[in-house]
C-alpha cells in the first residue's frame, strides 16, 4: 500500500529485523513471507510488541482500534501501564498514554467508552509522532501542493501529520491522498510505526508483561432443558443454574409474531428442541402491526410460551420494540402487559423475561432505557424471580453505557444483539471489557438488515467467542423470508416438523452449533 513505504530498506537499530523472511509465515498463518508488511509484523511479534489472534493469525488488512495502537506504543516506549479505572484490557496503558500526552483527552476519552473503536489515519499519526518523533517538524506547504485531499485532513493535526509525511513516516497514495479520516488497517499501522522507530534511532527493548497471570482451570458449562437445570440465576457474569453451575442457552428466535406465526407451532418449535435447542424467544412486536395495535397478538405468544414450556425449553417473552425505539413511550403498556405475564408464569422456572428489544434513537441509557427498566423489573418481581433481560440503547450494543450505571437489582442480564456481517471484533471487544452479565438475545449470519452474506467465518468468530465466555445466545430467525437470516427455505412445509433439507444455509449452520 501507499500509504506506507515499505521498511526492509531502513537500517533499523532492532536486531530482530535480521531474521529469515520465511520466519513470519511461522509466526501468522495469514502474513505471507513475501508481503510487504511481513518484516514490520515479525519484528513487532517477536519483540512481544504484539500478539496474534488465538487462531494463529494476524488479519493485517483489518483495522486497528485505539486501544490496541495505542497499547503496541506503550510497550514500545517502555511506557508502563498506569493503574487501570475500568476492567478494560487495555485502560492502563490509555491512562498512561494520556499522561504523556501523545493524545489529548477527547481524542480517547479514558472512561473506556470509544477504546475498541477503530483509529482514523490522522489520530494514530499524531500518537506516533508525538510517541518517536516529538521533536520532528514538517513543512506546510510542501503537504498543501502534493497533497490531493489536504482540505480533509483536520487542523489539529496539521503539525504530526506535516511532519510524518515530510519524514517519510507516512505516504499519500496512488492518487495523492492520504485519506486522513478513514481507518488504518493493521498490517499499515505495523508500518508506520516500525518506520518511526527507524527514523528516531532509539533503542526499544522487548517488551514484558509486568506479570504472568496464573493459568486458569478450562471452564466447562452446562446445556440441557429446564428439567435439567431448574430455577436459573445470575452469578457475577454468568448465568447458572438450581446447582451453581454455569449454563448456556443457545436457541432460535421467532419473527414478528403477527407475521410468521406458523413457526411458533408446536412442530416448529419442537424441531429446535430436537435439533439441541433449549431455549426459544417470542419476538412480540409491540408496533408494526403488533401488540399495541392489535392486543389477540397476545394469544400468540402465550401459545408459543406453554408449547416451548412443554418441550422442556427455557423461553423468552419479548417485548420487541424496534421502530418505537424509545422505551419510554409505552411505559404502562408495558407495565401492564408483564404485570400480567409474571403472575401467570409467577412459579414456572422456564420463562425468562426481555423487556425492550432493541431500544435506539435519541435516547440515553440513564435518560430512558434505566428509569424504564427499574419500573418493569419491579412490576415483574411482584410475581417472578425470572432472568429479565435488558436491552441498551443503539439497537442494544452500548454495554459501556450500562456498564457506567448499572440496575440495582438481581437476576437481570444485558442483551447485546449482533449480526456477524455487520458487528465484528470490536463489539466482542466490547462484551468481553463491559464487566455485565450478557445474553445474546439476538444474533444473524447476515447483515445487520437481514441480508447479505452468510458471514460464516465471521459467525464462528462469534459462536467461538460465545462458547468460550459462556454467553447464552438466541438466532435470528425462525421464518421463511426472502432474507439470508431466516433459518428455513422460502416456501418450506413445516406442518411435522423441519427436515435438514429445509433449512438455509444459515439455517443449518445455526442448528448445527447447538
Amino acid at each position: 500500500m501507499n500509504f506506507i513505504k515499505r521498511l526492509s530498506t531502513l537500517a533499523l537499530s532492532l536486531c530482530v529485523l535480521l531474521i529469515s523472511a520465511t520466519a513470519c509465515a511461522d509466526t501468522f498463518a495469514d502474513v505471507d513471507s513475501g508481503a510487504w508488511y511481513s518484516d514490520d509484523v515479525e519484528a513487532m511479534a517477536e519483540n512481544g510488541y504484539l500478539t496474534g489472534y488465538e487462531d494463529g493469525t494476524f488479519r493485517p488488512e483489518g483495522t486497528i482500534t485505539k486501544a490496541e495502537l495505542v497499547s503496541v506504543v506503550c510497550r514500545i516506549t517502555g511506557t508502563e501501564a498506569s493503574e487501570s479505572a475500568n476492567s478494560h484490557w487495555a485502560d492502563g496503558f490509555i491512562q498512561a498514554a494520556l499522561n504523556a500526552g501523545f493524545f489529548d483527552w477527547d481524542e480517547i476519552p479514558p472512561d473506556g467508552t470509544t477504546y475498541d473503536e477503530p483509529i482514523t489515519r490522522q489520530l494514530a499519526v499524531k500518537i506516533v509522532m508525538n510517541a518517536f518523533l516529538p521533536d520532528e517538524a514538517g513543512d506546510y506547504n510542501t503537504v498543501y501542493s502534493e497533497v490531493s485531499d489536504f482540505s480533509d485532513l483536520d487542523g489539529r493535526y496539521y503539525e504530526s501529520m506535516f511532519a510524518a509525511y515530510c519524514s517519510g513516516v507516512v505516504n499519500g497514495d496512488e492518487y495523492s491522498r492520504l485519506n486522513p479520516k478513514s481507518t488504518i488497517t493493521r498490517a499499515e499501522a505495523c508500518a508506520v510505526i516500525m518506520r518511526a522507530v527507524g527514523i528516531s534511532g532509539g533503542e526499544y527493548g522487548a517488551y514484558t508483561p509486568a506479570a504472568t497471570p496464573e493459568p486458569q482451570a478450562e471452564k466447562t458449562y452446562i446445556s440441557g432443558g429446564v428439567s435439567d437445570n431448574g430455577w436459573l440465576s445470575v452469578s457475577g457474569t454468568q448465568l447458572v443454574n438450581e446447582n451453581g453451575e454455569s449454563v448456556i442457552l443457545s436457541g432460535m428466535s421467532s419473527h414478528g409474531l403477527q407475521w410468521y406465526p406458523q413457526f411458533t407451532s408446536e412442530a416448529a418449535i419442537r424441531s429446535t428442541a430436537e435439533y439441541g435447542a433449549n431455549v426459544f424467544r417470542c419476538a412480540m412486536y409491540t408496533a408494526e402491526g403488533g401488540y399495541l395495535s392489535d392486543a389477540s397478538v397476545k394469544s400468540t405468544l402465550i401459545s408459543a410460551v406453554d408449547t416451548a414450556i412443554a418441550c422442556d425449553m427455557y423461553v423468552i417473552i419479548d417485548w420487541h420494540i424496534l421502530s418505537d425505539g424509545d422505551p419510554m413511550t409505552s411505559i404502562d403498556a408495558a407495565a401492564e402487559f408483564f404485570a400480567e405475564m409474571s403472575a401467570r408464569y409467577a412459579d414456572e422456572p422456564a420463562v425468562i423475561y426481555e423487556i425492550c428489544n432493541e431500544p435506539n434513537g435519541s435516547i440515553t441509557w440513564s435518560g430512558n432505557v434505566k428509569p424504564y427498566a427499574e419500573r418493569i423489573i419491579s412490576v415483574i418481581r411482584e410475581n417472578s424471580r425470572g432472568i429479565i433481560l435488558v436491552g441498551s440503547p443503539t439497537w442494544s450494543q452500548d454495554l459501556h453505557e450500562a456498564a457506567a450505571d448499572p440496575l440495582d437489582a438481581e437476576n437481570i442480564m444485558y442483551t447485546c444483539h449482533f449480526y456477524a456481517g455487520t458487528h465484528t471484533e470490536w463489539l466482542r471487544e466490547r462484551i468481553a471489557s463491559c464487566g455485565l452479565p450478557v445474553f445474546v438475545s439476538e444474533w444473524g449470519t447476515s447483515a445487520a438488515d437481514g441480508s447479505g452474506g452468510v458471514y460464516l467465518d465471521e459467525a464462528q468468530k462469534w459462536i467461538d467467542f460465545m462458547n468460550e465466555n459462556g454467553i447464552s445466545r438466541v438466532n435470528w430467525s425462525l421464518c421463511d423470508k426472502n432474507e439470508t437470516s431466516a433459518a428455513v427455505v422460502s416456501g418450506a412445509d413445516i406442518s411435522d416438523g423441519i427436515a435438514w433439507d429445509e433449512l438455509t444455509e444459515s439455517g443449518k449452520f445455526v442448528f448445527a452449533n447447538f
